[in-house]
């Protein structure tokens, strides 16, 4: 689900806080956005194949740390968040239910495409499906991580991010008839 997508890059960005406290709010814009990068796919290309990269992303994170160690920069710093959080996306994928709107059906096993082995990953289904009470669970435990490290506008997305993944989390099962309900009504 978005929302502990979004909370995932915020928990990569707090790393700043200890290690370059400089360059937090650059470390959490980064991270916020490339928790959420890899699900443009869903817009443009194959959601969950096009623009997740769950072995390639960390042959560019891992170097971009290194960079940001080595040259601790704003820009640095956020490279790095980004990479990591975006590479962890895919990860998350791979531990939840298929790429299909009704993963709770399991229609399917297919969790995430791997380029460097040309498949797909088979579902662990760990957390059974986008927006599936125990994804809630995961967005409530880093949202109350992150609300005892983390003061102001940050805290405040960090609220509104569990406040919207309890909303999704609330309809998410009826999300599926409602667009098809919107689709054949245009």
């Amino acid at each position: 689900m978005a929302p502990t997508h979004l909370l995932v890059g915020l928990a990569v960005g707090s790393v700043s806080l200890v290690v370059a406290p400089a360059h937090t709010t650059s470390a959490f814009v980064a991270g916020a956005l490339g928790g959420l990068a890899p699900d443009l796919d869903a817009v443009v290309g194959t959601h969950r194949r096009t623009l997740h990269f769950p072995v390639y992303g960390w042959v560019v994170a891992l170097p971009a740390v290194v960079l940001a160690v080595l040259v601790t920069a704003s820009w640095s710093v956020a490279l790095a968040t980004f990479c990591v959080a975006a590479a962890l996306h895919p990860l998350l994928d791979w531990a939840e239910g298929d790429a299909g709107w009704r993963g709770w059906e399991r229609t399917s096993d297919r969790a995430v495409y791997c380029h460097a082995t040309s498949e797909w990953l088979v579902a662990r289904r760990w957390v059974r499906y986008d927006g599936a009470p125990e994804d809630l669970l995961v967005a409530a435990l880093l949202a109350g991580g992150l609300w005892t490290v983390t003061t102001g506008t940050v805290r405040w997305v960090v609220l509104a991010s569990l406040v919207a993944g309890a909303g999704y989390a609330l309809v998410r099962r009826r999300v599926p008839d409602a667009v098809e309900r919107f689709r054949a009504r245009t």
